[in-house]
């Protein structure tokens, strides 16, 4: 079945640097769209970031671009979310998630609804 796994999350000041990652098996990880989808307390799931599966073109929300570098290294089923210049309301459970085989599926995949797979997440706090 398929599993994803994430690491890296951790507490961290301010201004500060993490990079998490997601562990994927059980699916063939090139043909997928892969996210980070941040949920913080008492709010919505939202994606953060995705990378398309071929080509690896990447898409960011507002509230994370310049900041955040999402990647993949297919050959090793990995997914990575580069975090810089952190900030406290960046505080939450960062979640990886899995959408497709992409093939010529077309979804929204801004929405945490287009995604098939979820991982149970990596807790990144952000002191001020």
């Amino acid at each position: 079945q398929v599993q994803l796994v994430e690491s890296g999350g951790g507490l961290v000041q301010a201004g500060g640097s993490l990079r998490p990652s997601c562990a994927a098996s059980g699916l063939t990880f090139s043909r997928y769209v892969m996210g980070w989808v941040p949920q913080g307390p008492g709010k919505e799931r939202e994606v953060g970031a995705f990378i398309r599966g071929w080509g690896a073109r990447t898409n960011y929300a507002d509230f994370v671009k310049g900041r955040f570098t999402i990647s993949r290294e297919n050959a090793k089923n990995t997914l990575y979310l580069q975090m810089n210049s952190l900030k406290p309301e960046d505080t939450a459970a960062y979640y990886c998630a899995a959408g497709g085989p992409e093939g010529g599926l077309i979804k929204p995949w801004i929405l945490s609804t287009s995604y098939d797979y979820w991982g149970q997440g990596t807790q990144v706090t952000v002191s001020s």
